[in-house]
């Protein structure tokens, strides 16, 4: 799939829409969420043009790589998250749900968040 540079997290990236930043380096660019599912809900995304977690495992360079987790857990300790706990979640394509085609993680936090998906019926 090929990234669509009109995606709102590039206009995010580019200034052309306005965000409520967390942090920003020169790797990654964390905003809190327009419509937060839990207390603590900040989005980390890369500053480079990638589709997916596929697209960025196979094309960012080890420096996008490591610069962009290590943004991942400085948010989180920024944020004060890391003793209570914290989920980490990225939505990839159809299945996963995925709505905006440019790599990106949320933060989740602030309360319990219960299990991680439903348990599969038997």
């Amino acid at each position: 799939m090929d990234y669509d540079a009109d995606n709102i997290f590039a206009k995010i990236l580019r200034g052309e829409i306005p965000c409520d930043k967390v942090y920003e380096d020169a790797h990654a660019l964390a905003f809190r969420d327009i419509n937060p599912q839990t207390p603590v809900h900040v989005l980390v995304i890369p500053k480079g043009a990638y589709v997916s977690m596929d697209d960025f495992s196979a094309n960012a360079t080890d420096s996008e790589i490591s610069g962009f987790f290590r943004a991942v857990g400085h948010v989180a300790r920024q944020l004060g998250v890391v003793g209570d706990g914290y989920r980490f979640l990225s939505n990839i394509g159809g299945d996963g749900h995925q709505e905006v085609l440019h790599f990106h993680v949320h933060i989740f936090a602030g309360k319990d968040l219960g299990r991680m998906i439903k348990p599969i019926d038997k």
